[in-house]
């Protein structure tokens, strides 16, 4: 992991400027990013293309083409099934924990790949308020936010009526999150489990992880974290925050592929506790025994279901590589300035076209991508979109700006934002 000291990036005062001085500026942080080389590992980063979209599905790395194309020939089709002897048993376990040691700050044998992000939320939800309620039956509560992202509600309000629990919504500012106001008002005795958003999904507010963990801990109850918007983009450390559970997925900064699957963090102090509710071979004591009876095994297998997802697991190694060498601190460094450059620009050229920031103002509260509100932006997007400038929509009104660290240089996040201006300027 790189241990190069954070680089000076410039500032960002909220000025308006011209366009020939923000080129300049772009220009010279190009030319000082010390990252910058790792753009040409990705594939299509030499186009002209703008791609703002990075924090929903990464660019796929070069390197990946070639890996695939030997897995097919030389694993699969040359091992054949002695493969699953040879390694890919233990895929899940090994990538898992790669995961936990450059993005997660997590120690080994806590972190396996195993299904969706919606399973694995699935999962582990059930299993920490299953577990809170038989040690407590007072305990019957799942606190969430109201703005957190749709799988996460929908899974709380399901797991709820199947296990006869009770939702309780944390109502928020869409341009922000859950802080520690809100979540010391919600919790309390019967509260089993906290769900809660890292990075949330809509408008980047990044949360305090230990202070919130603190905080749901001295009520008595577990707490969930959510990743998907901030591994590998932001620094997290999960052992050091007393996490309890924590899921994310592998698609988005990590670069895994549409659909890659998901990771799944539980604390050593539960794994022999929580008992999970899918119950598959893949998770069984002795998974060939093919046994009449259900046992589960120990630490994190006991996690798995089904059969491992093998050509998925071998794509993201590449990303994995590219993050090993920049480290997650530069990749935040870089992260922030990014994002610091995309709302200094937008204060001087969609500011006076009536747009608003839907995004902490604060980097010390902001994850890796910035919301833009305007009442056109559900049509600037589709505008947007046909002139290859690929940001994505949330409601209300809002233009989500996702700047991937590894891929994204200033010039590309400077000219997507002229076209954003371009594309207000025509839907207005």
């Amino acid at each position: 992991m790189s241990t190069d000291p954070t680089p000076d990036f410039g500032s960002v005062d909220a000025l308006q400027v011209p366009r020939a001085s923000l080129e300049a500026e772009a220009s010279a942080l190009d030319a000082d990013d010390p990252l910058a080389h790792h753009r040409a590992a990705f594939v299509g980063a030499d186009t002209p293309l703008v791609y703002f979209d990075g924090n929903s599905l990464g660019r796929p790395p070069r390197a990946t083409a070639d890996r695939l194309a030997r897995f097919v020939t030389d694993e699969w089709g040359g091992r054949l099934i002695r493969g699953w002897d040879e390694q890919w048993m233990q895929l899940p376990f090994a990538i898992g924990d790669r995961i936990a040691a450059l993005a997660l700050g997590a120690a080994s044998g806590q972190t396996v790949i195993g299904d969706s992000t919606t399973v694995l939320l699935y999962k582990l939800l059930r299993a920490a308020l299953d577990a809170q309620t038989s040690r407590d039956p007072q305990r019957v509560e799942i606190v969430v936010g109201r703005d957190d992202f749709p799988t996460d509600r929908y899974l709380v309000e399901g797991i709820a009526a199947e296990r006869g629990a009770r939702v309780v919504w944390v109502d928020v500012d869409t341009s922000r999150g859950v802080d520690a106001e809100l979540l010391r008002a919600a919790v309390g005795e019967r509260t089993a489990v906290v769900l809660l958003s890292h990075v949330s999904y809509r408008s980047g507010y990044l949360a305090d992880g230990a202070g919130l963990t603190r905080i749901a801990h001295d009520a008595g109850a577990l707490v969930l974290w959510d990743l998907c918007h901030s591994a590998g983009s932001v620094p997290i450390e999960l052992d050091a925050w007393g996490a309890d559970l924590a899921v994310g997925c592998t698609y988005k900064y990590l670069n895994g592929g549409p659909g890659s699957p998901a990771f799944a963090y539980v604390a050593a102090r539960h794994q022999h506790t929580l008992t999970q509710p899918v119950q598959g071979w893949m998770g069984a004591a002795d998974v060939f025994s093919m046994g009449p009876v259900y046992r589960p095994a120990d630490g994190m297998r006991r996690f798995l279901s089904g059969t491992p997802p093998v050509l998925a697991m071998i794509a993201m190694q590449d990303s994995l590589d590219l993050l090993e060498e920049a480290g997650i601190d530069a990749v935040r460094a870089k992260s922030v300035a990014l994002t610091e450059f995309a709302v200094r620009v937008a204060d001087g050229i969609l500011s006076p076209l009536g747009v608003r920031l839907a995004s902490p103002r604060d980097a010390a509260e902001r994850g890796g991508h910035v919301t833009l509100s305007h009442p056109a932006m559900r049509a600037v997007t589709a505008r947007l979109w046909q002139g290859d400038v690929i940001p994505d929509y949330r409601d209300p009104h809002g233009l989500r700006i996702g700047l991937s660290p590894l891929s994204t240089s200033f010039a590309e996040t400077l000219a997507g934002l002229h076209a954003v201006a371009d594309a207000v300027r025509a839907e207005s």
